[in-house]
């Protein structure tokens, strides 16, 4: 915690930019709530919800390679700012609008903003807060996301006393308005361009291709991103049952469900905060074990948990997982991959989280009529902790041994054969592509 204090201490950029984050991420935590909410006044069927919440994560799970290739073309900030924007308008559109189809749209125009923001603003913590500060920042990111979807359905619950659902989306966009009006001054700082060849430059598309390629062939670092991918689904599993278990199997109701999920997001952000602390290539892969296995724990114990109070304990176990788990996986990605080259691999983690996250949701409802509530909670847990010892196994090596050359576009980039360091060496891009200045 004092690392994240001395970041937003002695850095403007960062509390400019963690400060828009926060307002924002309390909008869209609200409009969640709101969101559905509106959905089913408007259509009358749960399949609305079902619609929604699939608009949300398509455009990263078809496009996040793309966004991610965006992010490391052109100015991360003009991505940012531009995402801010989209989801402003989406949010003030559903405001606006009536019917369920342009309602669905609009919520698929919000998952485009989202899903272009994400790898530019992951991609852009390095020049935002500095290399020597990349573990605050890191960790702040994702506590203060999580704190918006804690608190921002208790924000939606204060203003649906006074006004109604399509208010507070009006309001979520309003949010993401300020924010970009805050962003837009950002120096988010730049990168060297590259030698200029004189050839045509390769097209967004062959660059996310190159992405893809470049992700591929770093073994370690795939091994991390399949992992927290299959760690997401067991997760995104156990989340369908949560709500049953709470209140059937514990006896505990709405209240007991609203309790342990918000125990939950208490252990997730200290998990992400513990993170602040950084260190060396071979603790980053040593915590980030450490978090998948407490995750799967967490919901192992869970779904055998005999009372609720016990299932406080565990859920706040594997909400602490989870955030340690993520908080070390971005900092192994930002201790691996090159500048140039971030953009991508985050564009690719959020796509496989997207399809974690929908396939899970997809195949926990049938899992859950098999094996019943605490089964299923079990075989997710169960699961999780085979993720662990797999990735553990297959991650044993020295996190920067092993180099070996990979030919990444036109760059000849140093590839950990265990998955760890890269270095790019500067020089003309295949198809005399440029780097860019970003600002």
């Amino acid at each position: 915690m004092r690392q994240v204090i001395d970041l937003l201490k002695h850095s403007r950029r960062s509390r400019i930019f963690f400060g828009a984050l926060a307002q924002s991420s309390l909008g869209t935590g609200a409009a969640v709530v709101a969101l559905l909410l509106l959905s089913y006044e408007r259509f009358e069927s749960p399949w609305a919800i079902g619609l929604v919440l699939l608009a949300d994560v398509a455009p990263a799970m078809v496009l996040g390679p793309l966004f991610g290739a965006a992010a490391d073309r052109w100015s991360r900030r003009t991505c940012i700012v531009a995402s801010d924007v989209i989801r402003a308008v989406a949010f003030i559109g559903i405001f606006l609008v009536d019917g369920f189809v342009p309602t669905v749209l609009l919520a698929l125009l919000a998952g485009i903003g989202t899903g272009l923001f994400t790898p530019a603003a992951l991609a852009s913590l390095p020049s935002v807060a500095g290399r020597e500060r990349l573990a605050a920042a890191s960790s702040l990111y994702g506590a203060v996301l999580d704190f918006g979807f804690i608190a921002g359905p208790g924000v939606a619950a204060v203003l649906l006393l006074f006004a109604g659902p399509d208010t507070i989306l009006a309001l979520n966009g309003a949010s993401y308005a300020i924010s970009a009006l805050l962003l837009a001054p950002l120096q988010f700082g730049a990168i060297t361009p590259g030698e200029p060849t004189g050839e045509k430059p390769s097209s967004l598309l062959r660059e996310a291709r190159d992405g893809l390629v470049a992700t591929a062939g770093m073994r370690g670092l795939r091994f991390v991103l399949v992992a927290s991918a299959a760690a997401l689904f067991l997760g995104a599993m156990f989340n369908v049952a949560e709500l049953l278990l709470a209140k059937d199997e514990l006896d505990g109701g709405e209240i007991g469900f609203s309790v342990l999920v918000t125990i939950y997001g208490i252990g997730f952000i200290s998990g992400s905060l513990s993170g602040a602390k950084g260190g060396g290539p071979a603790q980053l892969k040593s915590r980030y074990l450490l978090g998948l296995f407490l995750m799967a724990a967490g919901v192992l114990a869970s779904g055998a948990a005999p009372v609720i109070g016990a299932a406080a304990v565990t859920f706040l176990a594997a909400g602490y997982g989870n955030g340690l788990m993520l908080v070390y996986e971005r900092l192994l990605i930002q201790e691996a991959v090159p500048d140039e080259l971030s953009g991508r691999v985050f564009g690719v983690k959020d796509a496989l989280t997207a399809w974690a996250f929908a396939l899970g949701f997809l195949i926990g409802p049938v899992l859950l009529e098999l094996l019943g509530t605490r089964g299923m909670a079990i075989a997710a847990g169960a699961g999780g902790l085979v993720v662990w010892f797999v990735s553990w196994y297959g991650l044993r090596r020295p996190w920067w041994t092993e180099i070996e050359p990979v030919r990444w576009g036109a760059y000849d980039v140093l590839l950990n054969g265990a998955g760890g360091d890269a270095v790019a060496h500067a020089g003309a891009r295949e198809e005399g592509t440029h780097l860019v200045g970003r600002s």
